[in-house]
Order: C-alpha cells, then structure tokens, then sequence
C-alpha cells in the first residue's frame, strides 16, 4: 500500500516531472471521457492531486498505467449528467467541413458506451498496449480487446449515420 505523502516530506523530482509529463495524456483521455473541457480539467487535478499523496513506491514504469486506472476510477465514481444534444447547437453544414466531421466524430466516440469508449481510447488515441488497457481498467485482455473492436464497429456505424443527409 502507498504511504502517504505529507507537507514534510521532500519532493521527489522523478514523480513530479513523471506526473507533469502525463498531463496532456490525462488531459485528453479526460476530456474524451467527460466531453467537457471543464470538468475534465478538474478530474485531472484531482487525479494529480491524489497521485502526488499517494505515490510513495510506485515505480516508474507503472506510474502512466497508474495514473490512468486512477482518472478512470475518479470518472465512476462522479455523479452522471445527462448528455448535451450537440445537433440541436451546431449549425448543419456539408459533410467535407473537417470542423463538421470533427464533432461528427466527437458525438459518435461520446454514444459509445463507457467500457468500449475508454477501451478504444486508451489502446487507439493513447497508444497503451491491450494488457496495459486492461491493467487499466480492471478487466482481462481478451474482454479489453473485444471492447475495442465492438467500439471500432459502432463507431463506424455511427459515423456513417451522423453523414447521411
């Protein structure tokens, strides 16, 4: 079990610069995960936060997975919002808009469900390996896998729909 950190302990500079060097990571798997930029924010600091109390004997080839199994488990453990109804507040416009397609592609990765979403999240836009996802979500590596082609499959389906005029 990690020891806590307390005001009197020294600062380690490996964990800092190995906390600051994931913040963009944490940031977009996040923000991907909340689709707010806001909130997000916050899940990363309090993830940091309870990261940099928490961290004593952690070693540093398992600090990203770590990190990432602990935003995750802070994302469950929030109260849930109803989803915001993205084409009632963008304008329509022609399919061939990279802005158009961009939030097309944003509203289909927000309908997946959690488990695949986070899945195809963390092996597709963060590059972790199947068993670090796993690791990551508590899960085995063939459900991990599964997760991710299902996510692949409906986020297909559900772009092709969002194209169709």
């Amino acid at each position: 079990m990690p020891m806590t950190r307390s005001a009197a302990m020294p600062v380690d500079p490996d964990l800092r610069e190995w906390l600051l060097g994931a913040v963009p990571a944490l940031r977009a798997f996040a923000h991907s995960l909340t689709d707010d930029d806001a909130r997000g924010d916050n899940l990363v600091q309090d993830t940091l936060l309870h990261a940099w109390t928490g961290a004593g004997g952690i070693a540093r080839e398992q600090v990203t997975a770590w990190l990432f199994g602990l935003l995750r488990a802070r994302f469950y453990a929030e109260p849930r919002l109803p989803p915001s109804r993205w084409d009632e507040a963008c304008p329509v416009a022609r399919r061939s808009d990279p802005r158009v397609e961009a939030v097309q592609f944003r509203e289909a990765l927000r309908r997946l469900p959690d488990p695949q979403r986070e899945a195809l999240i963390l092996v597709g836009g963060q590059h972790f390996s199947y068993g670090e996802a796993a690791a990551i979500c508590g899960v085995a590596v063939g459900t991990l896998k599964s997760r991710v082609r299902r996510a692949r499959a409906r986020l297909a389906a559900e772009l092709d729909r969002l194209a169709q005029p």
